[in-house]
């Protein structure tokens, strides 16, 4: 079996427990058939995820075949691509944009955005992915970069195309991938001609004023802000919500104020990550983890999903029990860990608050197996969520 068929999309949580159980690594290969090593157990993933000799750059790969990178050359400096220095120096200067402090004036502008949202719902019925939690980071992402309204309606549809792709899509992502190329050369321009008092500009001031960052940094920065602090906020206040209705006497308590909504939002990153796989890795020399060899440029894979309900790690792990010390993986660990984190989270419980607030009698409006997920492993979210209100 290979992590690309069927069998784990359909069924991600039973195909990992079986990986679990067998051993800590899997050798493994990708659709046009090159080595692959996915690590499945927490302590190994945790240790993976810090460790200095598997590269986040490409250019140590072994070998390049046709799925080693779907980005265009132009969208690929970015800090998923890059180890220190490089990726300190840019981490640095866009960390300015999320500091605790710059994150929490955010919170009264998304409480704004989801009162909005949810008043405009009359019921009996709604879908919580299409009402709630895709316009939320859309909006919130965009204004804290300065891209204004007008220009926001495609994007959700092109990120959707580019981590959702169908069998025959290749196509279909190139042109995304263009049109998103082109959308963003045009608003970095503005902001160029246009600065102002967001995120965006100061990125642009910094290329072309400090010379700290060059062309190509600039814009595959700002594609992966965009691109990651959208989705992974999406699918993580899906998972949020539906982890409650199917726990109505979890959402209840959580309603009376007796259960802190930050803990459901820990305990969604660890039972069901929007970010099911970590950023790929290279090996830069021939490395063991967990008994198995990995050659020197050959292709890791950290399975999140899967460390996160390492029973040697978490007590029951298949149960949703937010009251439980959890050190789960969903942000990553070490030097690479998530930048936008804390704004993904304040997001979710936003969202889910406001949610649980203006709908007290909220419930699925279908049962559980008739939930649809997208045909995806690299990121675990709903297609929908129907609720009755």
């Amino acid at each position: 079996m290979t992590l690309f068929d069927h069998t784990l999309m359909a069924a991600p949580t039973a195909t990992y427990a079986r990986l679990r159980e067998a051993a800590a690594v899997h050798r493994t290969s990708t659709p046009d058939g090159q080595p692959l090593w996915v690590i499945t157990r927490y302590s190994e993933a945790r240790a993976a995820l810090a460790d200095a000799r598997l590269s986040l750059n490409k250019a140590n790969a072994r070998i390049s075949g046709a799925y080693q990178s779907s980005m265009p050359p132009e969208l690929e400096a970015h800090l998923l691509n890059m180890d220190p220095p490089d990726h300190t120096r840019l981490r640095r200067l866009v960390g300015t944009g999320f500091t605790p402090r710059r994150i929490a004036t955010l919170r009264d502008r998304i409480q704004v955005m989801a009162n909005d949202l949810l008043a405009a719902e009359a019921g009996p019925y709604m879908d919580v992915m299409q009402v709630l939690a895709t316009p939320i980071p859309m909006g919130v992402i965009c204004e804290l970069l300065g891209i204004p309204e007008s220009d926001r309606q495609d994007f959700s549809a092109w990120t959707d195309t580019l981590l959702s792709p169908s069998p025959h899509s290749a196509g279909d992502s190139r042109t995304a991938m263009r049109q998103m190329h082109e959308f963003l050369s045009e608003v970095i321009e503005v902001k160029r001609a246009h600065p102002a008092d967001d995120l965006l500009s100061a990125l642009t001031q910094a290329r072309d004023e400090r010379e700290r960052l060059n062309e190509q940094e600039l814009l595959s920065l700002t594609f992966l802000i965009l691109f990651a602090g959208y989705d992974n906020a999406v699918h993580l206040i899906g998972n949020a919500a539906l982890g409650l209705l199917l726990h109505p006497h979890l959402m209840g308590q959580v309603r009376q104020r007796a259960l802190p909504i930050r803990a459901v939002i820990e305990e969604t990153l660890r039972w069901n990550p929007p970010f099911p796989l970590g950023v790929r890795r290279f090996a830069l020399e021939d490395i063991t983890i967990g008994g198995t060899v990995i050659p020197a440029g050959g292709r890791v894979w950290i399975s999140i999903a899967s460390a996160n309900r390492d029973e040697r790690q978490f007590s029951s792990p298949g149960i949703f029990a937010p009251d439980r010390p959890t050190a789960h993986l969903a942000f990553g660990h070490g030097i690479h860990y998530c930048l936008g984190a804390p704004l993904a989270r304040l997001e979710a419980e936003i969202a889910i608050h406001s949610l649980l607030d203006h709908f007290p009698a909220l419930q699925l409006a279908v049962p559980a197996d008739d939930l649809l997920w997208l045909p995806t492993f690299h990121k675990r979210g709903l297609r929908n969520l129907p609720v009755c209100m």
